[in-house]
């Protein structure tokens, strides 16, 4: 019963941010110019990424904290979906957890992750998808840091990272107006 009031406490916070606190992005659309095709089928899929980031996107695994590629990244820039290349969160909402994950307090455009209720492994959690790959990223949780109070607890295997000097290159610049006060 605990777990199912915490639930309907951590989705009643996500709502209320969701009316309030918005990243200046959450409600633009963003470009197609930097979408790749999807792969058709799961065979492609396995081409594409590594063992470890179809073992996490596709079959909703999780990465070793402390062992994964962006958890310590402090460098300016945006993680966007690896499958789909939708962009996903900021660097300036990543936050150090110390959990041994990347967390981010917001998603760049609320639109472009979903939100499950997960009750595995004896857990009551909420999942983050990406919409755009309907691809496993991790977790949400009402620990983080204001001004949310949300921890975006995220595998490093579903992101790639766009550098903010390489935002044009990468068809991502309509993104990088959100990056000039930060540098």
């Amino acid at each position: 019963m605990l777990y199912g009031a915490g639930m309907a406490a951590l989705l009643a916070v996500r709502l209320a941010w969701a009316q309030k606190e918005r990243h200046p992005m959450a409600d633009q659309e963003p470009s197609k110019s930097y979408q790749c095709a999807l792969p058709m089928d799961e065979a492609e899929l396995k081409k594409k990424l590594t063992p470890e980031q179809y073992e996490i996107m596709r079959k909703n695994g999780t990465e070793r904290p402390f062992a994964n590629a962006y958890w310590n990244n402090h460098k300016p820039g945006l993680y966007v979906d690896a499958i789909s290349g939708a962009p996903l969160f900021t660097s300036m909402d990543k936050f150090d957890s110390k959990s041994g994950w990347p967390s981010f307090t917001k998603p760049v455009q609320t639109s472009s992750v979903v939100e499950k209720k997960d009750q595995s492994h004896g857990m009551s959690r909420v999942e983050v998808r990406s919409k755009a790959s309907d691809s496993h990223l991790g977790h949400v949780f009402d620990d983080g840091p204001g001004p949310t109070g949300l921890r975006y607890c995220i595998n490093s295997a579903s992101l790639r990272f766009i550098p903010v000097e390489k935002l044009e290159k990468e068809g991502y610049g309509e993104f990088r107006k959100l990056f000039s006060t930060a540098q």
